[in-house]
């Protein structure tokens, strides 16, 4: 990565500073397609922080198996004991990387990749060169989930959401030494990657989204 921001630093405090930020928006965005991931047998996860989603992902899918991957090993230890508190995985059915998204290969059943509030923590190179390799590593048909935030189209909001995102990166680069300044186009990389948008979700007028891509 163009940056090693060492998110060890805020690991124990993410969550509840995502809940003074936004209270549980960024929670309920994350888990507002979870019903549509039923079927899925195979999950990459990258950069879920301490594991909330992950956890309940593996609880109401009792099928799925998952490798979590992040470069905090302090993040992937949070994550993996609040998924054995909830009795949500066995040593068969979560496996942790301490790397980066950008080196991973996933395994070739993957049909399920998530990046909720991830890839606005790498630059538009990256976000690109990651799509690409990962849509020629894994099969058709896979769902990439992905989270984040976006500038509104709302004429009012548009600019006040822009000084938020600021500030919201500046903290980050304060915080843990994250280099990056603005939001990466997710929507054309995906595009470019060969993945077809098949459902979005939008809270506070769009300035938070989810989306479900499906591998052409």
């Amino acid at each position: 990565m163009t940056s090693a921001p060492n998110f060890d630093r805020v690991a124990r405090i993410y969550r509840w500073a995502e809940y003074l930020a936004l209270g549980t928006l960024l929670e309920h965005t994350r888990e507002h397609f979870l019903p549509q991931l039923l079927d899925r047998r195979r999950a990459l996860v990258l950069g879920d922080g301490d594991g909330r989603f992950l956890a309940k992902l593996l609880q109401q899918n009792k099928g799925l198996q998952a490798v979590a991957v992040d470069t905090s090993a302090e993040m992937l230890r949070l994550l993996a004991g609040r998924c054995h508190r909830a009795k949500s995985n066995d040593t068969t059915r979560l496996c942790t990387s301490h790397s980066s998204a950008l080196a991973v290969t996933p395994a070739k059943d993957t049909d399920l990749i998530v990046t909720h509030f991830f890839l606005d923590c790498l630059t538009q190179t990256e976000v690109d060169t990651l799509t690409q390799r990962l849509a020629s590593q894994v099969r058709q048909g896979t769902i990439w989930l992905v989270s984040d935030f976006a500038l509104p189209h709302h004429r009012f909001l548009k600019p006040l959401a822009a000084l938020y995102i600021r500030a919201l990166y500046l903290a980050f680069r304060v915080l843990t030494g994250l280099r990056v300044t603005h939001l990466p186009d997710t929507q054309t990389a995906l595009q470019r990657a060969g993945f077809e948008r098949t459902a979005r979700h939008e809270r506070l007028f769009g300035f938070l989204y989810t989306e479900i891509w499906r591998r052409q």
